[in-house]
């Protein structure tokens, strides 16, 4: 074949190639969420219906809520989703979100080996049994990581009067790492730890690990979800954004939450105000 003949065959692909239609790509937000919200798989269940509704992909980034209100509030995301309300607040109020909205809960539960050093298998005060794994100095694995779970922790060992920081590197052990690794530092460690409940239902390395408290209301764990201030950050899609804001507020994104499930058990329980106003009306 003549080099003219390869050069003609060349040119014409080239010319074939620059008039075929470019592939369109979705448009996409970014969402700064938590490690419970993404590991528990809740995204995996719920991010496909969305897309097939609005053909807008969702791109998660999971991390603690301490590390994710820092990154939404650095313009690194389009929505924040994540539990620590007044985190959450104070981060609306700073001007780093529009407005904030619950969309859903569920509860935090201690977990603990089998064999129960700290003899609080089966109470229902949290503060309590934190005391006694205190008492007894049995090996705790916190998250130490700023996180939702984390500031929930550290609020309840405030309540039950323990200096945590004093017990640091001895019974009280900070992971600085997300959930799961720190349910699995647990495991090996044979430790108590707090965790949300739908990242342990999740878990697969159980071990010899149990629920040890649940069913405490200070125990309770709200989910919540903001804008972010598109007068601070102009690359904020706005219009993306609040699409699956409404979605999640929407009957329909609750009734997606309340359908997720593990092992046949409900994980997340949506109570958005907008699908009580519809639901009454």
């Amino acid at each position: 074949m003549s080099r003219k003949l390869l050069a003609g065959i060349a040119a014409a692909l080239v010319l074939a190639s620059a008039g075929a239609p470019a592939r369109a790509e979705n448009p996409f937000i970014v969402v700064q969420s938590t490690t419970s919200t993404e590991n528990s798989g809740l995204f995996k269940h719920l991010l496909p219906m969305f897309t097939a509704k609005t053909g807008i992909d969702v791109r998660v980034v999971a991390v603690g809520t301490g590390q994710a209100i820092k990154n939404a509030e650095n313009g690194d995301g389009d929505v924040l989703f994540v539990h620590a309300k007044k985190s959450e607040k104070e981060f609306v109020a700073k001007g780093g979100g529009v407005k904030r909205f619950d969309v859903m809960y569920n509860d935090f539960v201690i977990i603990g080996p089998k064999a129960d050093p700290a003899k609080i298998d089966g109470g229902k005060d949290a503060t309590a049994a934190l005391k006694k794994i205190a008492e007894a100095k049995a090996p705790f694995a916190s998250r130490g990581d700023d996180s939702g779970t984390h500031k929930a922790e550290l609020k309840l060992w405030e309540g039950a009067g323990v200096d945590v920081k004093a017990a640091g590197g001895d019974w009280y052990r900070s992971t600085g790492s997300g959930m799961g690794a720190t349910l699995n530092t647990a495991a090996g460690m044979g430790a108590y730890v707090l965790s949300d409940r739908a990242s342990w239902s999740a878990f697969k390395n159980k071990a010899d690990m149990k629920i040890a408290v649940e069913g405490d209301k200070k125990l309770f764990n709200q989910y919540g979800v903001i804008l972010v201030n598109p007068e601070k950050h102009k690359h904020v899609k706005v219009k993306e954004g609040q699409m699956f804001i409404d979605w999640l507020l929407s009957v329909e994104g609750q009734t997606a939450i309340r359908s997720f499930r593990i092992e046949g058990e409900q994980q997340f329980f949506p109570n958005a105000e907008q699908t009580a106003m519809k639901k009454a009306g």
